[in-house]
């Protein structure tokens, strides 16, 4: 009889954690990691003691490894040099981490929740620090503003399929990261909310009801609402709910194909009316965070909740987010065409997390001047993106001579 491999807890951990990265936490059974394992469902529980303990160990496992490579980035000379290096190439070994922690942590029970907080506030305290000593003068709040963007470049390579060589992910990922943490944040004030974005008259009870199922699928999950739920934070009692909608499904597909219009119908605004490439594309950002920064519920069922619509509507809601992030890359490369199309496309994903990521951190929307800043900060990683293409226009008429 063959024995027990000693690293079987982190088979399973590893296997989970690339289950979890695609098909959600709800998407995914003890059974499903054992598989994915080479074992069966009961040798899962020798290492833990059910799915929301194997989520547990792999964030908390996840952050130790991010922890250690910071460790060792600040002993060396130049730290904020290291600290990029090194986080660039954990992204782009483990790509699965940072997605987990972003999307899966409101899984976890209270104490891990709060571990998981306070190891992720001390990781955070280590690079403002550290980008703080090379920028002496910049203000606490900006600093934590530029390193929570520069770890989402990181990150968003979580959210996407696109690959290159492994060096030349890491030197790119660096200086995407690089253009962030070098940016300079605009001094603003909130702009005040145009009239026409004032709502003038009752909405419906379709619309209400929208409005409270969002709002509770953020904040619970789908699978943790139910259609009393949603009656009773609307005031009504939950049969009465299916007068307006037929199930939950109907309410997630609805949530889901509002987000999209507003997404497109901006886009199509800004592009139709920008003079140059370069501001549609600026435009294109602004609209962008312009759009989800008023839609947080929305957009959190948009982007969070796509496993649980029918199939049917997944596959056309997966569609049109992907004609949308074509939208960018197209404009990106109109802006520099000898960028290649796969560089262009992290790219444009590390511009959207940025936008998608501090949009929902609490520490970061209190800001008076997000929108603003956020446009510069995407803007600053396409801008760089479009440098690099340059680079590569000058290399190509330098061979033609």
């Amino acid at each position: 009889m063959g024995s027990r491999p000693r690293n079987r807890k982190e088979q399973l951990t590893d296997a989970a954690a690339e289950l979890f990265r695609r098909h959600g936490y709800h998407g995914v059974s003890v059974n499903d990691i054992a598989a994915a394992a080479g074992v069966t469902g009961p040798a899962v529980y020798r290492h833990f003691r059910g799915k929301q303990d194997v989520l547990a160990h792999v964030l908390l496992s996840g952050l130790d490894r991010f922890g250690l490579a910071t460790d060792q980035a600040l002993a060396k000379d130049k730290p904020l040099h290291a600290l990029v290096e090194t986080v660039s190439a954990l992204a782009v070994e483990r790509r699965e981490i940072t997605a987990l922690w972003r999307w899966q942590g409101r899984y976890l029970d209270k104490t891990d929740q709060v571990k998981i907080r306070k190891r992720g506030a001390e990781l955070m305290g280590d690079w403002v620090s550290t980008l703080r000593d090379a920028r002496p003068g910049l203000p606490l709040a900006d600093a934590e503003l530029l390193s929570w963007a520069s770890l989402s470049v990181f990150g968003s390579v979580a959210d996407h399929r696109v690959s290159l060589p492994r060096r030349r992910f890491e030197h790119l990922l660096g200086k995407l990261a690089c253009a962030v943490l070098r940016s300079t944040v605009p001094a603003s004030r909130a702009p005040a909310q145009p009239d026409w974005q004032r709502p003038s008259s009752p909405v419906s009870r379709r619309e209400e009801l929208l409005t409270v199922a969002t709002r509770l699928f953020r904040e619970h999950g789908y699978r943790d609402v139910s259609m009393e739920d949603i009656g009773a934070a609307a005031g009504i009692a939950g049969p009465s709910v299916y007068r307006h909608f037929s199930g939950k499904a109907e309410l997630l597909v609805a949530a889901g194909y509002r987000m999209a219009d507003r997404l497109h119908t901006g886009a199509r605004r800004v592009i139709a009316n920008a003079a140059t490439p370069h501001r549609a594309l600026t435009d294109l950002v602004g609209s962008y965070v312009d759009i989800v920064s008023r839609s947080d519920d929305l957009f959190s069922v948009f982007a969070g909740e796509l496993g649980n619509v029918p199939d049917r509507d997944r596959k056309e809601l997966v569609r049109v987010q992907r004609a949308y992030v074509a939208e960018w890359v197209t404009l990106l490369r109109t802006v520099a065409p000898h960028l290649p199309e796969p560089e262009a496309r992290i790219a444009v994903h590390a511009a959207l997390t940025i936008v998608n990521d501090l949009t929902r951190t609490p520490r970061i929307t209190t800001r008076p001047g997000l929108v603003t800043e956020l446009t510069g900060l995407a803007m600053a990683v396409l801008d760089q993106a479009a440098e690099a293409g340059s680079d590569n226009d000058a290399r190509a008429r330098r061979d033609e001579v």
